[in-house]
């Protein structure tokens, strides 16, 4: 792929988040999943390639969606599979808290995972833990073995956990072995790319949460040198026949970070409320201010982007 492709895709999701941003504390999740997925949509046909959106968002929750399947670009270029969440924190942009973001990951064509809009049990960790976790193993098993490559006590390293009832054993097991924990209310994504960020103070990432935020979050970070694993973790029979209609016939299958997003990866985000990750969209009399981040595997190269944005000479998103 094309290293200005990047810069590219970075267009459309500061798009995607200024849209979205307009309905902070606003209390209306649809309007502001809405909001971010036009504004998406509209940017993503004028990047010169052919894309096809493998991960898409909002079937599981009824909500605007750009849809697994759908054709997206100008149709002329290269083809390339795309992993997306407009709003990656529709409940925390509705109530005006940290950490929503607008997302996409990129990659050529067959090489991110068509995952179902499912559940996925994941695990996520930085550069010092790549190779050494296995989501199969206990909680505590996991914390001892980046304990000790991290040259740590396990009462230093902070676990993040999703805040949701199904995670009362595995919040209880972390605290028996001694680590912190941080509760989040929604994104993991931004909680699973943390964890190889040495200042976010957070080490791992373990729990059950939406399986296209984990593609999204393995993608970024192959690009960052961390490392991710995958179980899917589907409701009902449905799920099932639906993830083996999609080429997966081994529901119990560990995926690997490298079987979530193959070959070269870009990544690119956009914050749109304030967070650990990226700041949110400032808006001002004559536009807005965007903060964003893009990454590639290939290079390693990371870039945080400032933009100001004037509305006299673009879109009003």
């Amino acid at each position: 792929m094309n290293r200005n492709l990047a810069l590219e895709f970075i267009r459309v999701t500061e798009m995607a988040a200024i849209a979205s941003a307009r309905l902070m504390g606003r209390g209306d999740e649809k309007a502001a999943d809405q909001a971010a997925v036009d504004a998406m949509r509209t940017m993503l046909d004028s990047v010169d390639c052919q894309a096809t959106v493998v991960i898409g968002e909002g079937e599981r929750d009824e909500a605007p969606m750009l849809y697994i399947g759908e054709k997206v670009g100008s149709g002329n270029g290269p083809e390339l599979d795309i992993a997306l969440d407009p709003l990656e924190g529709t409940t925390i942009c509705a109530r005006g808290g940290m950490n929503a973001i607008s997302v996409i990951a990129i990659a050529g064509k067959g090489n991110l995972l068509n995952a179902p809009d499912t559940y996925m049990m994941k695990l996520a960790v930085g550069p010092e833990g790549r190779g050494l976790m296995d989501i199969r193993e206990s909680a505590t098993e996991n914390l001892k073995r980046l304990a000790e490559a991290k040259k740590c006590r396990i009462q230093d390293l902070t676990a993040v956990v999703l805040d949701r009832p199904r995670h009362e054993t595995l919040i209880q097991e972390i605290r028996e072995a001694g680590a912190r924990i941080q509760l989040i209310g929604d994104g993991d994504v931004s909680a699973a790319i943390a964890t190889a960020n040495p200042n976010s103070g957070v080490d791992i990432l373990f729990g059950i949460g939406g399986a296209p935020e984990g593609v999204i979050a393995a993608a970024a970070l192959r690009c960052i040198g961390g490392d991710f694993q995958g179980i899917l973790k589907p409701r009902n029979s449905e799920e099932i026949e639906r993830a083996r209609k999609m080429g997966i016939p081994n529901i119990n299958k560990v995926f690997s970070i490298d079987e979530l997003s193959r070959g070269n990866v870009m990544f690119a985000a956009t914050g749109v409320t304030d967070g650990t990750f990226l700041e949110g969209v400032r808006f001002k009399p004559w536009g807005a201010m965007t903060h964003s981040i893009v990454m590639r595997s290939e290079s390693g190269t990371i870039r945080h982007i400032r933009a100001e944005h004037h509305f006299d000479r673009k879109p009003r998103y």
